[in-house]
């Protein structure tokens, strides 16, 4: 078990201080320090792919599938809260843990799964990146290997704070698309009556099904488990600061879930009523269809 002090993004603990948090200054300044692993592992679900069928919900289907992501609040919580109290109290990894109760055949099988899965994801946000750098008329050839050298100078520099103070920023960037969704102007009805009524725009269908389906694989994801068991672990993390990173995940699943919401609504704000709705393409074509009906 890896143990010292806490040094997060916004704060450090020692691992000399044993006081008792009774000041509610004394708790934020200790939460700030906590948060992390469970916002990072959660925003980083809204990625390309996750972006990509977010938004092509909201072209298809209009608000009617917004339901979906208030049913993942509860799952994303029971998922990883799980991971934590495995991380804070064994301060092993996931795959080790699977390893060691089930055998080494199934602790190098799930090993080789997950790496498989990350390869494809990975693949995908390099898609994401050229679709990105062609939509603002930046050369794919240039903008994905900037994107992969940087990607790897943050990983590689040995400075835990350093690489969470960076996803961080990646994080904040991601919130772009709340004041996006404010400006697509959404009908608020629609809205509450997407997330309270579940249904779907023009009937359940082989293609919404699919979509619903393509909702839950996108935010749930099984690379979650191990990173963040292994992040609670890497930032010392003991069962003594448990609550606090039980409230990390919490926060960080609905932040997730807001960010695509937004996604979802900017999407069928934007297309509704246009000849697009219902024919999702790509994310490029969608980040288009933006830039054209949605104004300030």
């Amino acid at each position: 078990m890896h143990l010292g002090d806490i040094h997060g993004a916004f704060g450090t603990i020692r691992a000399s201080d044993v006081s008792p948090r009774r000041t509610w200054r004394r708790r934020v300044l200790t939460l700030l320090a906590i948060v992390g692993p469970g916002i990072i592992v959660m925003v980083g679900d809204n990625d390309a792919g996750g972006v990509s069928t977010y938004a092509q919900a909201g072209q298809d289907f209009g608000y009617s599938l917004l339901w979906t992501l208030l049913l993942l609040i509860p799952v994303l919580i029971v998922n990883q809260e799980m991971v934590v109290r495995l991380g804070a109290v064994t301060g092993v990894g996931y795959a080790r843990l699977i390893s060691e109760r089930f055998g080494r055949f199934w602790g190098w099988y799930s090993v080789a799964g997950i790496f498989l899965l990350n390869f494809l994801t990975i693949s995908t946000e390099f898609m994401g990146i050229s679709m990105a750098g062609e939509h603002f008329g930046l050369n794919p050839a240039v903008v994905v290997p900037v994107s992969a050298l940087l990607l790897i100078g943050i990983t590689i520099t040995g400075n835990f704070r350093r690489w969470e103070r960076a996803m961080f920023v990646f994080l904040f960037a991601s919130l772009l698309v709340l004041p996006l969704a404010v400006l697509s102007h959404p009908d608020a009805r629609q809205v509450v009556t997407g997330f309270l009524i579940p249904g779907v725009q023009g009937g359940l269908s082989s293609n919404a099904t699919l979509l619903i389906v393509a909702v839950v694989g996108t935010t749930v994801a099984p690379w979650q488990l191990f990173f963040q068991q292994s992040n609670v672990i890497d930032k010392r993390i003991t069962p003594r600061w448990l609550g606090y990173e039980k409230a990390d995940t919490v926060i960080g699943a609905l932040v997730v879930v807001i960010g695509a919401a937004a996604i979802m609504m900017a999407s069928a704000s934007a297309f509704t009523g246009t000849q697009e709705f219902g024919h999702f393409k790509d994310a490029f074509h969608v980040a288009q269809g933006l830039s054209t009906y949605i104004s300030p």
